[in-house]
C-alpha cells in the first residue's frame, strides 16, 4: 500500500491523503480538498483515481469533490447518513464496511461520530497499520464539535474504539495542529517532558514531509487520551471549581473540550 499525505498550506491546514496499490496503480484519495494537486501528485506517482473519500460533510473536506470527480469519474464513498449533506455519494458506509483498492488494499470502516454525527475513518490493518482519521483525532488533539458534533458522542468514540487501536497505528489526520495541540498538554502537564519533546521537534517542521505519530505516541502526548493524568487532572479543577471530588472519564474529557474551545 502506497501513502502519500499531500500538505495544501491553504489556510484550514488540510493534509489530504492518497492511498494507492502499487500493483494495479488504482487509488483512493481522501478529502481532496485541493484537488488540483492531489491529481498532480497521482500523475506524478502513475496512480489513477477511481474513489474519493469524504470522512464528513464539512466544506473544507468536501469542496474538491466535484472536479475531482469531473477530471476521473471517480465513485464518491462517505458515511451513509450523510447524503442529505454530501450530494452524489455513490456508495455510504458504515461500520466494519471493507473499501479495497486496486489489488492490494483494504481499509475497514469504523463509524466515529462527535465531530459530526456522520464521519468515518478508515483503518489499515497489517504489519504498518494506519488510521486516517479525518477531524475526529488530531495529532496531539481531538476534533472539536461546534457544528453537528457532540462531545459526549465524541467520547465515546475516543473510549471505545479509537483508543483500543494498536500502538503501531500511524495517525494521519485532516488538519495540521499538531504545535498548537501539544502547547495545550503542556499547559495542563507542564512535565510532560515526550509532549515537550515533540514539539520542540515540530515547531518549525518541513511540511513537506510532516511529522506521523503513532497511538502509542499519542497515548504520551494527547490530553485528550491522559484523562487520568493527575496534573491534567488540577489543571481541570482549577478551570471547573465546581467539579466533584471524584471526577468519570466522561466528565474529564468534555472539560477537557469545553476548555480546548476556548483556548
Amino acid at each position: 500500500m502506497h501513502i502519500e499525505q499531500i500538505w495544501s498550506g491553504n489556510d484550514f491546514r488540510n493534509f489530504h491523503y492518497l492511498i494507492a496499490c502499487p500493483r494495479s496503480g488504482e487509488a483512493l484519495v481522501i478529502d481532496p480538498l485541493d484537488h488540483a494537486l492531489c491529481l498532480q501528485r497521482a500523475a506524478a506517482r502513475g496512480f489513477r483515481i477511481t474513489q474519493v473519500l469524504n470522512t464528513h460533510e464539512h466544506l473544507d473536506h468536501t469542496g474538491g469533490n466535484g472536479p475531482m470527480i469531473e477530471a476521473t469519474g471517480a465513485q464518491l464513498l462517505a458515511h451513509a447518513g450523510a447524503r442529505h449533506a454530501i450530494a452524489g455519494i455513490d456508495r455510504g458506509l458504515s461500520a466494519g464496511d471493507v473499501i479495497r483498492v486496486g489489488q492490494s488494499v483494504e481499509l475497514v470502516v469504523l463509524d466515529t461520530p462527535g465531530h459530526t454525527m456522520s464521519h468515518v475513518c478508515v483503518f489499515a490493518d497489517g504489519d504498518a497499520p494506519a488510521l486516517f482519521c479525518g477531524d475526529t483525532l488530531f495529532n496531539a488533539g481531538a476534533g472539536n464539535c461546534h457544528n453537528g458534533g457532540d462531545p459526549h458522542v465524541l467520547y465515546r468514540t475516543f473510549a471505545q474504539q479509537l483508543a483500543r487501536l494498536p500502538d503501531a497505528t500511524r495517525v494521519y489526520p485532516g488538519h495540521d495542529y499538531i504545535a498548537r495541540n501539544l502547547g495545550f498538554t503542556l499547559d495542563l502537564e507542564p512535565d510532560n517532558a515526550a509532549a515537550a519533546a515533540l514539539l520542540s521537534r515540530v515547531r518549525e517542521q518541513d511540511m513537506a514531509q510532516p511529522h506521523v505519530t503513532t497511538m502509542g505516541d499519542e497515548r504520551q502526548v494527547n490530553a485528550f487520551l491522559r484523562l487520568h493524568s493527575a496534573s491534567l487532572q488540577a489543571r481541570l479543577r482549577d478551570s471547573f471549581p465546581t467539579l466533584p471530588a471524584t471526577i468519570d472519564d466522561e466528565t474529564i474529557f468534555v472539560k477537557l473540550r469545553e476548555l480546548r474551545n476556548r483556548w
